[in-house]
């Protein structure tokens, strides 16, 4: 029996990523590679087993999210007089309640549908509204298996020797904030710009680019931003050595029970080393997700998983360089506090 809060936690790392490992890549509908890459991400988090309510709040979230994606792509888009300040002022107000303490998942689902739907319709509506509704079904499976993975591995009684589990957030602060006005008035300036430039080119190829980019203006201070672009470059160097290893055995091996096999050795020991103390643990949830994505996208027909492992670096490399570089000219030409309160 576990009793160590790092054993317990890794272990349900791993269950809870195979079992969604094996029903996404098992049934493949619409974007299901969201579903463990999801998982990957709240799993990581040492964060107590949500409850009931948080849990059907998060998919009420996804709904509104969603209809607010579709709002905008149905009937604001084709009119971009309009569709332009209406997208500056959602944008605006996804990060605003971000830094008053708002809900990270429906900021992370409003920031993929208001970004992504409007230029997966520019190919062709069905198709977004279809992608967008597999995005909607893996989200609420993963508030889904959240539930599972922490019944199936419960925490250890209170008291246990061991880490610490993180309490929740203290949630969301209303009332007007002037700090969090002024970051998510640098996010949006940063972000609205590449934004309508993807989406009126229709440029769904760099998709990543652009959600890359929105991820890094979460917290808009340079530091950071240059921190998670970093960051995100070695995690993505480190998943892709591992999907090499992943990539090929599954070559050598094409058999889905050992794609599942396979999946739970490598969560396994990624859990194990997410929850120790040593320096690498940081760069490791980012480094699973990029390589379930880089296994996913390898796997498909004709896929070249040296083109998807190279494109991937320079995708977020272009990120992290446009946003240092918009945070470094913001930061440059922002009134500063000094000269402000020198002219009252």
């Amino acid at each position: 029996m576990l009793t160590r809060p790092q054993q317990i936690r890794a272990l349900r790392y791993a269950v809870g990523i195979t079992i969604a490992a094996a029903l996404a890549f098992g049934i493949a509908w619409p974007l299901s590679f969201l579903f463990p890459v999801l998982s990957a991400v709240f799993l990581a988090l040492p964060l107590p087993r949500p409850t009931l309510q948080q849990g059907v709040r998060n998919m009420r979230d996804t709904l509104f999210a969603f209809g607010i994606g579709y709002l905008f792509t149905q009937f604001i888009l084709p009119f971009p007089v309009i569709y332009v300040p209406l997208l500056a002022l959602a944008l605006f107000h996804t990060y605003y309640y971000l830094n008053r303490g708002g809900s990270f998942w429906l900021v992370l689902m409003l920031l993929i549908c208001l970004l992504l739907m409007p230029m997966l319709a520019g190919l062709h509506e069905g198709l977004a509204i279809g992608v967008l509704s597999g995005l909607v079904f893996s989200s609420w499976l993963t508030i889904t298996l959240l539930w599972l993975a922490h019944y199936i591995v419960p925490d250890a009684p209170a008291g246990s020797v061991g880490g610490s589990v993180k309490q929740a957030p203290a949630g969301y602060q209303p009332g007007y904030s002037a700090p969090a006005a002024r970051f998510a008035l640098k996010s949006t300036i940063v972000v609205l710009p590449i934004a309508i430039v993807f989406i009126a080119n229709n440029w769904s190829s760099q998709i990543l680019v652009m959600v890359f980019a929105a991820i890094f203006t979460l917290s808009p201070n340079l530091d950071k931003g240059k921190e998670a672009g970093m960051n995100s470059i070695k995690s993505t160097l480190i998943g892709g050595g591992i999907a090499f290893f992943v990539y090929w055995a599954l070559v050598a091996v094409p058999e889905y029970y050992f794609l599942v096999v396979l999946m739970f050795l490598t969560s396994i020991g990624f859990g194990a080393a997410i929850n120790s103390a040593k320096p690498i643990a940081k760069y490791l949830p980012s480094a699973m997700v990029a390589m379930i994505i880089l296994v996913n996208s390898s796997l498909a027909e004709g896929a070249d998983f040296s083109e998807n492992f190279v494109l991937r670096v320079l995708f977020i490399s272009m990120a992290a360089i446009y946003v240092v570089t918009a945070l470094k000219v913001l930061d440059t030409f922002w009134p500063k506090k000094s000269i402000v309160s020198s002219t009252l």
